[in-house]
Formats: structure tokens, C-alpha cells, sequence
């Protein structure tokens, strides 16, 4: 089934049924192109970018801002190792943000365990600092260059618990 079909259908279902909460689930986004995109920006889409992208997904969606916004304001924070470093390649293709426009920086970070993203709304100053999850850093550390696009594909699918997670301050 389509996934156009299967959104029509669940929307049907839940307005004849009556649903309790119209909230988003903790499922990921299955926006058509995605990988495209992250493949775009960053020149593939591995594990890390694609989990970069899902963490700027769902910030936007948080923060209620629409992709290319200037309100936007990314800081990654990461040591200067390609796979953490990855992760703000697939923020920016979720976000729009970029160095050109003076609203994605990359701070360096002593340690792999310090890695985090946050997203902030310059207008309302709310913010949200995102992580990769201990479950996603286990299981994508060291994956094999041959195999990053299909453990990128395998990301894109997984809840958004595995793959990141809020750093409360």
C-alpha cells in the first residue's frame, strides 16, 4: 500500500472512529525524498546523516518552523571525527540551515559521548538539544563504508527512541 493511501486511509479511520490525540507519534518520517536529500548535502546517506536529518526533522516540528527557516539557529556539537561530524551534514538537509546563512555551526566537543544538536527558534528563544541514542551509537559505530547506505535506509525506518534522543538540561 501507498503511503498516500495508508495516510488517507488512517485519516479516514480516525475521523469516523474519533481518535483520542491528533499528536504526532514517536515514528519516523517517511517524507518521500529523504535520502535524497541527505545524499544531496552530505554525498551519501549513512547512518549518521540520516539520523542527523530524522533530529532535524522532528526539531522542526517542535519548534514550528518550516524548512529554510531563518529563525532557525543549529549548533552541532562534536569531536572533529567524521561519523559524529556527519550528523550535522543530515540536520542541514532536514533544516535548511547552512554557514552561508549564518544559522549551522559546528563547535568542537572533547569526546564522541558529547555529540548533541541544538535547535533553536531565534524569534521565541525555545530550544531543544538532541542526541544520538546509546541504542543508535551501538549499533551504527562501526559500520562498514560498503554498507552505509543500506544502514541509512535502516535508520530512516526505526523509531524516533533508537535513533535519538532530548538532553535535558
Amino acid at each position: 500500500m501507498s503511503v498516500r493511501r495508508h495516510l488517507l486511509l488512517s485519516v479516514t479511520l480516525c475521523l469516523g472512529l474519533g481518535c483520542a490525540s491528533t499528536k504526532p507519534t514517536a515514528t519516523p518520517s517517511t517524507e518521500p525524498g529523504a535520502l535524497e536529500r541527505v545524499a544531496l548535502v552530505h554525498g551519501g546517506a549513512g547512518p549518521w546523516a540520516v539520523a542527523g536529518y530524522r533530529m532535524g526533522d522532528h526539531a522542526l516540528r517542535q519548534l514550528g518552523l518550516p524548512r529554510g527557516s531563518f529563525k532557525l539557529e543549529v549548533i552541532h556539537h562534536s569531536p572533529a571525527q567524521v561519523q559524529y561530524t556527519c550528523v550535522a551534514d543530515g540536520a542541514a538537509a532536514a533544516t535548511g540551515a547552512s554557514l552561508g546563512k549564518l544559522n549551522l555551526s559546528l563547535v568542537t566537543a572533547p569526546a564522541p559521548e558529547d555529540t548533541a544538536t541544538t535547535f533553536r527558534n531565534r524569534d521565541t528563544g525555545q530550544s531543544l538539544t538532541l542526541r544520538p541514542s546509546a541504542s543508535f551509537v551501538q549499533r551504527f559505530r562501526d559500520v562498514p563504508r560498503e554498507k552505509l547506505g543500506e544502514a541509512g535506509r535502516v535508520v530512516l525506518t526505526l523509531p524516533d527512541a533508537d535513533v535519538f534522543e532530548a538532553v535535558v538540561p
